[in-house]
């Protein structure tokens, strides 16, 4: 007999995603544990159906009830972040841990990234327990000391920001995701690709993201004083030897069509996050022609700089660029935070 997800996903193939819903619904009031995971991750960011987060929620809830892994996996990264549940992070971890003893190779490898370290051999499913209970949340919910750079327009290091581990975990997480980064066009009103701007993008939305990113979040919002609630999905970039982002800015452009009604719903992008995940290149800089600084990161290394004026206006002074790196890869994370509650809000795509 097909799967509903096989059935679902010829639904939404032909643009049917009204009977790819339907058909999720059917099999989920029969049980299908499948079905209910996937129906439940729709709801919640509203993916080719209705909004519903609340229920979405409880679907994966009831799935996890039922031993289902992944929905335990997604459950880890609602309440880590307290996206539509309540948030604790000795939760999520607990989720975490049983989607790892269930077999989910993404659940153990987000605990060896966090833990910092392989679990104990020949353990069997204690082992995972005892390798979450060595997740230093004091670490993750904390801000390392910090660097200003320039003290107005404001730019901050933090150059013990994240391990090694965690740098791994988030590059293999993006490189089957890459795509070619986009630029918004104000006349076209699309997003199009651009000889500005030559590199490669992983974005991650409320059910792509994983508790490692989560983890990371919360170390920013530590960082900036600002909720994890007004991040948007973070973004991965990846710059091939020569590939550059050229002059631009981050904060929401007053040209852009609708801008007053995008800036009512979602807010400016006030500050941007960036997390250095190697160093093994020459060149490559966050280059801030305006401000006459240029900062090669190193790996573990958090960046961040204010977009906007404390009004919230945009600041003219922060335009920046990317540099090419001239001999290697360079990997970053980024992460754009705005001035008002944006997460959980339905998935679409913001040009920076």
């Amino acid at each position: 007999m097909q799967s509903a997800l096989t059935l679902a996903a010829e639904h939404d193939l032909a643009g049917r995603h009204d009977d790819a819903i339907n058909a999720l619904a059917r099999a989920t009031q029969a049980g299908d544990l499948d079905a209910m995971t996937e129906l439940g991750k729709r709801l919640i960011i509203g993916d080719k159906g209705p909004l519903l987060p609340k229920d979405g929620a409880g679907l994966l809830f009831d799935a996890f009830k039922g031993g289902h892994a992944e929905a335990a996996l997604k459950l880890a990264t609602l309440t880590a972040l307290g996206a539509h549940v309540e948030q604790s992070w000795p939760g999520a971890l607990a989720f975490l841990v049983f989607a790892a003893q269930r077999g989910s190779e993404s659940a153990r490898g987000q605990l060896r990234a966090l833990a910092g370290t392989a679990p104990d051999a020949g353990a069997g499913e204690q082992q995972w327990l005892k390798l979450g209970q060595r997740v230093d949340l004091e670490y993750w919910m904390g801000a390392p000391p910090g660097e200003t750079l320039c003290p107005n327009p404001l730019v901050r290091v933090h150059r013990d920001f994240v391990p090694d581990s965690v740098c791994e975990w988030l590059i293999e997480r993006a490189r089957p995701n890459l795509k070619r980064a986009l630029i918004y066009d104000p006349v076209g009103g699309k997003d199009i690709a651009d000889h500005m701007r030559t590199n490669s993008a992983a974005g991650f939305d409320l059910m792509h993201a994983d508790v490692v990113q989560a983890a990371v979040q919360c170390r920013m919002s530590a960082a900036v004083g600002v909720s994890v609630h007004q991040m948007e999905g973070p973004t991965v970039l990846h710059y091939a030897v020569g590939e550059q982002i050229t002059n631009h800015y981050d904060f929401v452009n007053p040209r852009i069509p609708n801008y007053d009604a995008e800036i009512a719903q979602r807010g400016q992008r006030i500050v941007t996050f960036l997390v250095y995940l190697n160093d093994d290149y020459e060149g490559g800089e966050t280059d801030f022609p305006s401000l006459g600084l240029r900062y090669h990161g190193a790996r573990g290394q958090g960046l961040f700089f204010t977009n906007a004026l404390p009004n919230g206006e945009p600041d003219l002074r922060m335009v920046h660029a990317g540099l090419p790196p001239k001999d290697n890869e360079k990997w970053l994370m980024s992460q754009f935070i705005r001035n008002r509650v944006v997460l959980g809000a339905r998935a679409e795509v913001q040009a920076s």
